[in-house]
């Protein structure tokens, strides 16, 4: 385990000390769950950014695409 030392904003800190004698939950434990939801978030943002960028890259080929299969006569 690493030792991180921070700096929060006393609103934010006060906050948290509030939710945490509601909670009855470690500070530690508190802080380490809210940077892995947060990481979690993040990993899905970027991967959202990823499959639009490679969407849009082959967005136009797969117009044509349908376009070619339209045309097709499925008649038999």
């Amino acid at each position: 385990m690493k030792t991180v030392s921070l700096k929060i904003d006393d609103s934010i800190f006060g906050e948290t000390e509030k939710i945490l004698a509601k909670i009855k939950k470690p500070r530690n434990r508190y802080i380490n769950d809210a940077i892995d939801y947060y990481n979690r978030i993040q990993k899905r943002s970027i991967l959202e950014k990823r499959l639009k960028k490679e969407s849009d890259l082959v967005k136009a080929n797969s117009l044509e695409v349908l376009k070619d299969f339209e045309g097709i006569d499925y008649d038999v």
